[in-house]
């Protein structure tokens, strides 16, 4: 299959096309970006964390900062949170904006990887993504998703597979980026439990003082989205990448990255 028509696979309804058939513009599915009545739930089953794509085996870069003593207690791990939302967090959310409208996932796979300059991360977003498709072809079958994994049988970035799989459950955008935020904060303060032996009441505490913030990203990344691949956000966080890296080498782990 060519590019050309690997695209035209995931075309929706209200899809446009170029002068060289590269779909620009899709449906956008459910009315306003939100979701309906009637898959909400689908929503709690997309971020539930027992969602099995393999996701508790990561800390999101908490392992290195614990390790480091960037993260020693609550206060810390807020702080981590709030700058892994606003960087990471914010990045991966405009991706999932982004293939939950249905926009040309072989640009967005290429996005992805022009924003993460790690190795190690661009592998672990990869494996990430195989782990989401098996649960999420499982979860909600569709031709979409059978052609994403068709066109990139080692699994393109977590992101894009989150945000298509939002799409199939009925899901719009500003939900895929909500998903996407929320994970971002989530798997470093899971992590930190395990870690520090943090009180899980803090932990949670710390994602709610974040909940604001994260309404706020995810609209900054839904409306990048609607503009197109060229304009998702592209923020980094170097320090991320660094450890992430050196991470990857330890011989002995609690976890994968």
């Amino acid at each position: 299959m060519d590019d050309h028509s690997r695209v035209r696979a995931f075309a929706g309804p209200g899809a446009t096309s170029t002068a060289d058939g590269r779909e620009t513009v899709a449906d956008p599915g459910p009315i306003g970006g939100r979701a309906a009545p009637a898959a909400r739930a689908a929503l709690l089953v997309l971020a539930d964390g027992r969602f099995p794509a393999g996701g508790h085996a990561h800390s999101g870069g908490a392992e290195p900062a614990v390790k480091a003593g960037r993260i020693r207690d609550a206060r810390d791990l807020e702080a981590f949170c709030r700058g892994r939302l606003t960087t990471a967090g914010l990045t991966s959310a405009g991706l999932a904006a982004a293939a939950a409208l249905g926009l040309d996932p072989l640009a967005l796979d290429a996005a992805a990887d022009a924003r993460t300059p790690s190795p190690a991360l661009r592998a672990t977003a990869r494996k990430l993504g195989r782990q989401m498709m098996r649960a999420a072809r499982s979860t909600w079958p569709s031709p979409e998703l059978d052609a994403l994994a068709a066109a990139f049988p080692r699994g393109t970035h977590q992101p894009i597979v989150l945000g298509l799989a939002a799409r199939c459950a009925g899901l719009g955008p500003e939900d895929a980026a909500h998903c996407a935020v929320y994970e971002s904060v989530g798997g470093p303060a899971t992590a930190a439990v395990r870690l520090l032996s943090l009180d899980p009441f803090e932990a949670t505490a710390v994602l709610a003082r974040l909940a604001p913030a994260m309404d706020e990203v995810a609209a900054q990344a839904v409306r990048a989205a609607h503009e197109g691949v060229d304009a998702l956000p592209a923020a980094s966080a170097p320090l991320l990448d660094i450890t992430a890296q050196a991470h990857a080498a330890w011989p002995v782990r609690l976890f994968a990255s």
